[in-house]
């Protein structure tokens, strides 16, 4: 190989090093998640063999990305009663006191704790409440990149999925049937994120 493409070569390594340097950091500052352009949804299994899908309508948080990323800050509110799995009878239960007893728990939490990024993912602990109980879950979420939209607006990305146990925060009703539970345990979760800059006053 002649010294030409050598060089060629190097700076193309050396490009394609700092671009993926460049997608790994993230601007500071309070980003709002967009409702509009994101989706919580969850997975749980049904008769054994199945799934059922489903989402959430109705939520609200905030990024805070700190320069120092373990000083960073997520925070997300959902409402329970916009659960929607696109069978009305199927939410209705759902929302009743067998499930989510959205009249006396309307809003399930996630405020983290602890955040570390290794690359493009971040590894988030934090305490998740849904009815009265609360527990510490940890999970990875992709960082996608940054953009700005058509106004202007700085917006970041994310997405990521992680597991729970129903039971362990009381969404316990189910029934027998003979090839088992109906309702399975393990709810699998997954988070498609935009979040738009705050601006600030």
């Amino acid at each position: 190989m002649n010294v030409s493409k050598l060089t060629a070569t190097a700076l193309l390594t050396l490009g394609l090093s700092a671009s993926a340097f460049a997608a790994k950091a993230m601007p500071e500052g309070k980003f709002a998640i967009d409702g509009m352009h994101s989706k919580i949804g969850f997975e749980v299994p049904h008769l054994v063999i199945s799934t059922v899908e489903g989402k959430f309508n109705k939520y609200e948080g905030t990024f805070t990305i700190d320069k120092k990323i373990d000083k960073s800050k997520i925070e997300v509110l959902i409402d329970t009663d916009s659960v929607d799995t696109g069978i009305g009878q199927r939410d209705t239960h759902l929302k009743s006191p067998d499930f989510f007893d959205a009249v006396k728990y309307p809003k399930m939490t996630f405020t983290s704790t602890k955040i570390s990024q290794k690359d493009d993912t971040l590894t988030i602990t934090g305490d998740l409440k849904i009815k009265d109980v609360s527990k510490k879950i940890t999970f990875d979420l992709k960082y996608l990149g940054a953009v700005k939209d058509g106004y202007g607006a700085e917006k970041l990305a994310f997405k990521g999925k992680t597991k729970i146990s129903r039971k362990e925060f009381g969404l316990k009703w189910n029934q027998a049937v003979e090839a088992g539970p109906v309702v399975g345990d393990e709810i699998e979760i997954s988070l498609a994120l935009e979040a738009a800059a705050v601006k600030t006053k």
